[in-house]
């Protein structure tokens, strides 16, 4: 059973599997400390990728023998937060739906409960959570009635019984650490994984975020999940401009850097996401984007000086 710690008892806690909460519990994140010493962090895309993945597994296996499973929408929504390989992973991968929202709980859990019949959404924070939606359950009732007499180690009869447990563990009203923990701990359990091994289901693409500062946000508008920029127009053309440029210049020929960039909702600032292949790449990719976003939204103060600044 997990077991809870202190700050006070920072020393004792295994480097191998730790679960850190915020205050209120309605985050989590995972990590351990591999063989280098160094701290891996898994976030809340690595957390929706190992739900989605368990959901689409059981769901195909419940197919074989409930031909209805096939016709359950299975989905996630991200944000433009998301690192991109964990994108890539759910779409090539896994092979389930990806909808973008807008950055925001209320915006993600909306999307979630309109578009799919299960949804999932973790923001990479760590607050998330799964929606099970009428069809679902209507799937459940036709699966008992065709596998209630069936062998309880047939597949599909055990794909049945765990997924109709999971809405009991999950709870659909609100980001919960605690239930999330043990959906995930119950999920690594039946993989027979550990962190390690959840962890290299794909690697994090580094990023690099910052602000500029600027006279008046409401001149920068974003389309509705806020990847790309509306005005001013001359921004988004030269914010892609930046990004064939990085990809063209970068050591990995399948380099797939990207930026974006949104108006703050609490003050007159520009928040800027870059990512690219390396740290060094990432860094160069925001600080462009950073003095785009300076000369052509009437930047104010000074430029975000980051680690590696050069120009494109």
């Amino acid at each position: 059973p997990p077991v809870l710690y202190s700050e006070f008892q920072e020393s004792e806690v295994p480097a191998s599997y730790v679960a850190s909460l915020d205050g209120d519990a309605d985050r989590i994140v995972f990590h351990y400390t591999d063989s280098r010493g160094k701290l891996v962090l898994l976030d809340g895309d690595k957390i929706a990728v190992l739900i989605s993945s368990f959901l689409q597994e059981e769901i195909r296996y419940l197919s074989t023998e409930v031909p209805e499973a096939k016709k359950i929408k299975c989905g996630i929504v991200q944000t433009a937060y998301a690192n991109g390989s964990s994108t890539r992973y759910l779409k090539n991968i896994v092979q389930t739906e990806v909808a973008i929202a807008k950055t925001g709980v209320k915006h993600v859990h909306e999307m979630a409960h309109h578009h799919f019949d299960v949804g999932t959404y973790f923001e990479a924070n760590g607050h998330g959570t799964v929606l099970f939606g009428p069809k679902f359950y209507d799937l459940l009732a036709k699966a008992e009635q065709k596998l209630i007499s069936t062998s309880r180690t047939q597949r599909a009869t055990i794909a049945w019984q765990r997924l109709r447990l999971l809405p009991k563990l999950v709870n659909q009203a609100v980001g919960d650490a605690l239930s999330d923990l043990l959906i995930i701990d119950a999920i690594l359990y039946l993989n027979g994984w550990d962190l390690q091994r959840w962890s290299g289901l794909y690697n994090d693409m580094p990023s690099r975020q910052c602000k500029v500062k600027v006279k008046d946000r409401s001149i920068i508008s974003t389309n509705s999940n806020e990847t790309k920029t509306i005005s001013p127009a001359s921004l988004q053309p030269a914010l892609e401009a930046a990004m064939e440029s990085m990809n063209s210049i970068s050591l990995n020929p399948l380099s797939q850097a990207r930026t974006f960039v949104r108006p703050s909702g609490t003050e007159d600032a520009v928040r800027i996401y870059a990512e690219a292949q390396t740290q060094d790449e990432a860094n160069l990719l925001a600080t462009e984007a950073a003095t785009l976003v300076y000369k052509l939204c009437n930047g104010v103060s000074e430029i975000p000086t980051l680690p590696g600044q050069t120009r494109l």
